[in-house]
């Protein structure tokens, strides 16, 4: 694939053959964010599971310490005390039959979907298809199917994240925005290494993470050193780039070359 002159020039910053500490990869995510719009930043984790069995499956959520630098729109199927709950918890829409029609008619203007349990059957099982490839179909799993709506939608408004291994056993998440301080990255993805060691299942064997690869929407892939994934670890080394803009959360002035993304590799 042909890149623009933006993104030569980001990817002659980057050693392919290194594997960078946590502190030094965050650096250059911000070094190498050059677009003119603020450009997400994601990390792609390749995990030694076999998921085709069942106990080697992946699938939580977690608090990010920084958020994630958007507003949370969440919606609520409920009715009565229940969905007074979640109004004045915060709920973007609040329903139960009618916003079922409203997004079987096509309207996704929300990030997240909780419901009661006694609405999952009548109401809500009907829209798997439409909310399940999105990843937004309420899952007692990870909390988006309880009784307490209110307390749930309070947690997903602190931006709690969903991961999940996909059948290649990578996960993929979002720990923020290129504008935000490199601290502040770096604390979302030592939170996000924590939780994803914590998780491992009992019956995984050999490597556990085998590859870990940051990356911006339109940036080339940095690689990480998977020997460093103890939180106290990661925060202690701090950011290290002479190229970060530590404080102000600036990143560098945007060309006007904007090019296609590199595809993120686990």
């Amino acid at each position: 694939m042909a890149h623009g002159k933006r993104y030569r020039n980001a990817y002659e910053k980057i050693d392919r053959d290194n594997r960078y500490s946590p502190g030094e990869a965050i650096g250059l995510v911000k070094e190498t964010a050059s677009t003119k719009f603020d450009e997400t930043v994601e990390v792609h984790m390749k995990l030694g599971l076999n998921v085709r069995h069942a106990e080697e499956q992946l699938r939580g959520t977690l608090a990010l310490p920084n958020g994630l630098g958007k507003e949370v729109s969440i919606i609520v199927f409920a009715e009565g005390d229940a969905a007074r709950a979640a109004t004045e918890a915060g709920a973007s829409e609040v329903g139960g039959a009618d916003l079922a029609e409203k997004i079987e008619g096509g309207w996704m203007e929300f990030d997240v979907a909780i419901s009661t349990p006694d609405l999952m059957g009548p109401v809500v099982s009907k829209l798997g298809r439409v909310l399940g490839p999105q990843g937004k179909m309420p899952n007692p799993k990870v909390g988006t199917v309880t009784p307490d709506v209110g307390k749930a939608v309070e947690e997903a408004k602190a931006v709690k994240v969903e991961y999940r291994t996909d059948r290649n056993a990578n996960v993929h998440l979002t720990i923020g925005k290129a504008s935000f301080e490199g601290s502040a990255l770096l604390e979302n993805y030592a939170a996000v290494i924590d939780e994803i060691n914590r998780a491992k299942p009992p019956a995984a064997k050999g490597r556990y993470i085998q590859s870990i690869t940051l990356t911006t929407t339109m940036g080339p892939g940095i690689r990480v050193d998977t020997g460093v994934v103890r939180e106290a670890d990661i925060l202690a080394e701090g950011v290290q780039s002479a190229g970060t803009d530590e404080g102000d959360g600036s990143g560098p002035e945007p060309p006007a070359d904007v090019s296609e993304p590199e595809p993120a590799t686990a």
